[in-house]
C-alpha cells in the first residue's frame, strides 16, 4: 500500500479514536463534517424561530447544534445508543438542552411525531424508504432538505427521457416538487462514503393529487419493470393479466356486474392500450400526465391495481 494512503488512513483511525467513536458504517455512519455543508442545509431549508424540525441520524450532533439555534424544537430519530449519548452531551447545560427531543429506534418503524420541516444527511441504505414515508406523511409538513448518494438524488429529479428516470422519479414527482441543491464530496464527511452525495429539497404537493396512491403505484411498477419494452409488451406477462384479471373480477362483484362468458383480460387489456395510443410507448419517454391519462383509461374500464 502507498504510504500516502498509510498516512491518511492512520490520521483518520486517530481522529476517530482522538473521539471515542468507532461509526458503524454498515449502519450508514457517516458524520457529516463541513460546517459550511451543514450551514448551507439549515438556510435551504429557510426554517422559522417557531419550527419544529424532524432530524434523522444526527450522529455526533453538528447539525443538531445548528438547527436547534434557530428553531422552537428539533425532534431526532437516531438507532444507535452511542450517538444519542453523544448528542445529549453536545447540548447538556445549555440552554439548547429543553429544545431538544430525541426518538430512539429505527425511523422506519417509527410513527412520526409532528414537524414542519425535515433537514436530515441520512444513512444511504433507507434512503427509498424513508422518503415515500415522509411524502406520505399527514399532517403536511413544509419541506424536507435531504441528504442522498447522488445517482438516487439524480433519479429523484431525472426527467422522461433521462437515463435515470425509473418508476423512483415518477412516484416522488407525483407526490412532490424536487429540487436538486448541491453535489457533496466524499471529503466531507466522517469516515468518507465510497460514493459521492447530493442534497435535494422536497416540497409536499398540498393538496396531493386525487388518487389512490397504491393505485398509481401499481401502474407505475407494471410499466417500470421493464421500462425499455413497450407499454404493450409490459402488458402481455402472465403474472400482469392474472392480478388484472383478480381485480376486475372483484370489480364486477362489488358491482354486482356480469361477468361475459367469452371475456379474455388480455383482449381487454391490448385493445384499451392500442385504442388511446399506448401500445407502442414505453415508460422512459411518458411523463405525470401520460400515466394519470393511463390509469384513468384503465379505471374507466373497471381495471385496477391494487
Amino acid at each position: 500500500m502507498p504510504k500516502e494512503r498509510i498516512g491518511t488512513k492512520s490520521r483518520q483511525h486517530q481522529a476517530i479514536q482522538k473521539q471515542g467513536i468507532n461509526f458503524r458504517t454498515e449502519i450508514g455512519q457517516h458524520i457529516l463534517k463541513n460546517p459550511m455543508i451543514i450551514t448551507s442545509m439549515v438556510e435551504k431549508a429557510a426554517l422559522r424561530p417557531t419550527d419544529v424540525v424532524l432530524e434523522v441520524g444526527p450522529g455526533t450532533g453538528n447539525m443538531t447544534v445548528k438547527l436547534l439555534e434557530k428553531v422552537k424544537r428539533v425532534v431526532a430519530c437516531e438507532v444507535d445508543p452511542r450517538m444519542v449519548a453523544e448528542v445529549q452531551k453536545r447540548v447538556q447545560g445549555t440552554p439548547l438542552a429543553s429544545k431538544l427531543q430525541i426518538i430512539v429506534g429505527d425511523v422506519l418503524k417509527t410513527d412520526l411525531p409532528f414537524f414542519d420541516v425535515c433537514v436530515a444527511n441520512l444513512p444511504y441504505q433507507i434512503s427509498s424508504p424513508f422518503v415515500f414515508k415522509l411524502l406520505l406523511h399527514r399532517p403536511f409538513f413544509r419541506c424536507a432538505v435531504l441528504m442522498f448518494q447522488q445517482e438516487f438524488a439524480e433519479r429523484l429529479v431525472a426527467r422522461p427521457g433521462d437515463k435515470l428516470y425509473c418508476r423512483l422519479s415518477v412516484n416522488t414527482q407525483l407526490l412532490a416538487r424536487v429540487d436538486h441543491l448541491m453535489k457533496v464530496g466524499k471529503n466531507n464527511f466522517r469516515p468518507p462514503p465510497k460514493v459521492e452525495s447530493s442534497v435535494v429539497r422536497l416540497e409536499p404537493r398540498n393538496p396531493p393529487p386525487p388518487i389512490n396512491f397504491q393505485e398509481w403505484d401499481g401502474l407505475i411498477r407494471i410499466c417500470f419493470a421493464r421500462k425499455n419494452k413497450t407499454i404493450g409488451a409490459s402488458f402481455r406477462y402472465t403474472k400482469v393479466l392474472e392480478l388484472l384479471e383478480k381485480n376486475y373480477c372483484v370489480h364486477c362483484s362489488v358491482k354486482n356486474i356480469p361477468l361475459p362468458r367469452d371475456f379474455d383480460i388480455k383482449t381487454k387489456v391490448c385493445s384499451l392500450l392500442e385504442k388511446n395510443g399506448f401500445e407502442k410507448k414505453r415508460a422512459r419517454s411518458l411523463d405525470q400526465d401520460d400515466f394519470l391519462q393511463l390509469l384513468h383509461d384503465f379505471n374507466s374500464e373497471g381495471i385496477h391495481f391494487s
